[in-house]
C-alpha cells in the first residue's frame, strides 16, 4: 500500500505558476504571469515573473520581473555554476537570460531561434524545435552546434553521458530515437527505429533513457519480443497489447533484443492520453499515475518505493532532484520528500 508523501512545504501563490526548476542544491525556482482582468492579451507573450524559494523552508529568497515571458517554447532551470537559465518568447523575440541565483540580477541575455523543448546540463543547453535541434552555451549563451535532417522531425531531447537523445519521427509518422555527441552534435546512431506510435515521455539518468510510450511489439527482437508477449498476457488489465509502457535502454550497449528492462503498464486501450508521466534523477525513475508517485531503479526497474501526493493529479508540472519532488498546481507550490 502507497504511504502519503511527506509535504516539506506548500505556499499558496497570486501568480499563476507556468514553470518550474529544481537542482539537487539550491533554491527551488517558478515562473508565472498574474492573469489580467478577463484573461485577454494583447500580444502572444504573456509578461513573466521569476522566484526562487528556499528548498528547505519555502522561504521567499527573491521575486523579479522576467524578461522572458510565457508562450511558445519555455524552459526554467540550471546551467553552469548553478546560475539561473530562462528560455522563451519575449517582446523582442525569442531569448535566453541569465540570471543570480543568490539575488535573480540579469546577468547577460542573447537571442534564440525559436524552440518547443529545452533540457539542462552543466556543459550545455539542449534546445529542440520540429525542424532541428541545437545546443547553446550556459557561459556564452551562444549556440554551439546544431543538427536537421530532411524527413525529420523532432519532438523531446534529453542529455544523457555524453550524449544527446532526441525522440524523432519520419514521413511514415512512427517515432524512434536518436543519438548525438552532445559536444559538436555528431549522429552517432538510431536507439530505437521509429515504429513507435507515440512516445509519452523521454527521461535519462545514471546512463539510462527510460521511454514511456506504447506497442513495443513493433520494435523488439528476440527474447525481449517474447518477454513482452509473457507479461501481456499475464497483465491483469487482459488486454492482447501494450497500450503503456516503460522501455529502459543504456547509452551503450542496448538493443532490440536486449533493452535493460521492459515494463507493461496497461493492455487496455486508452481514450484520452495516459495518465501517466515520468521524472528521472539520481538513478531513479519516477512514474506518475494520477495521484500516485512510483520510484524504480532505472538501471533495473526493481521497485522503491510508492507514495500518494495530494496535488498531484492536479499538476501544472512536477519533477524531482536529490529526493525532493516539486510540484506545481496553478496556484500552489510545494516540496514534498520521496526518500526511497
Amino acid at each position: 500500500m502507497p504511504s502519503t508523501a511527506k509535504r516539506r512545504w506548500s505556499r499558496e501563490l497570486t501568480t499563476v505558476v507556468d514553470g518550474i526548476g529544481i537542482s539537487s542544491q539550491g533554491p527551488v525556482l517558478f515562473h508565472g504571469y498574474d492573469p489580467p482582468p478577463g484573461g485577454k492579451w494583447s500580444d502572444d507573450v504573456i509578461p513573466g515573473k521569476l522566484g526562487a524559494f528556499d528548498r528547505a523552508s519555502g522561504e521567499e529568497c527573491w521575486m523579479v520581473p522576467c524578461e522572458v515571458g510565457y508562450g511558445r517554447g519555455f524552459a526554467v532551470g540550471f546551467g553552469a555554476r548553478g546560475q539561473v537559465l530562462v528560455l522563451g518568447p519575449s517582446a523582442h523575440g525569442h531569448r535566453v537570460v541569465r540570471m543570480s541565483v543568490e539575488t535573480g540580477e540579469i546577468l547577460d541575455e542573447s537571442a534564440i531561434s525559436v524552440f518547443d523543448q529545452a533540457s539542462f546540463s552543466s556543459e550545455h543547453v539542449i534546445c529542440c524545435s520540429p525542424g532541428r535541434i541545437f545546443a547553446l552555451d550556459p557561459n556564452g549563451l551562444n549556440e554551439t552546434w546544431s543538427y536537421s535532417r530532411e524527413g525529420e522531425r523532432y519532438h523531446q531531447c534529453v542529455p544523457l553521458a555524453g550524449r544527446v537523445l532526441v525522440i524523432f519521427s519520419t514521413r511514415g509518422g512512427g517515432q524512434g530515437l536518436l543519438a548525438f555527441n552532445a559536444k559538436n552534435g555528431e549522429f552517432l546512431e538510431v536507439m530505437i527505429p521509429p515504429l513507435l506510435p507515440v512516445v509519452h515521455g523521454l527521461v535519462a539518468t545514471g546512463g539510462v533513457a527510460v521511454l514511456l510510450t506504447e506497442s513495443l511489439d513493433k520494435v523488439l527482437e528476440g527474447e525481449a519480443a517474447s518477454d513482452l508477449m509473457r507479461s501481456v498476457a499475464l497483465h491483469h488489465s487482459a488486454g492482447i497489447r501494450d497500450t503503456l509502457s516503460l522501455i529502459a535502454m543504456s547509452s551503450t550497449g542496448s538493443s532490440m533484443s536486449q533493452p535493460e528492462w521492459i515494463q507493461v503498464l496497461e493492455t487496455k486501450d486508452l481514450d484520452e492520453l495516459p495518465e501517466a508521466s515520468i521524472s528521472a534523477d539520481s538513478g531513479k525513475l519516477y512514474l506518475e499515475r494520477g495521484n500516485q508517485l512510483n520510484a524504480l531503479d532505472a538501471l533495473s526497474g526493481r521497485p522503491l518505493g510508492v507514495w500518494t501526493v495530494p496535488g498531484l493529479d492536479e499538476r501544472v508540472d512536477w519533477t524531482v532532484a536529490d529526493g525532493a519532488g516539486l510540484l506545481a498546481e496553478e496556484g500552489r507550490l510545494s516540496v514534498f520528500e520521496f526518500l526511497a
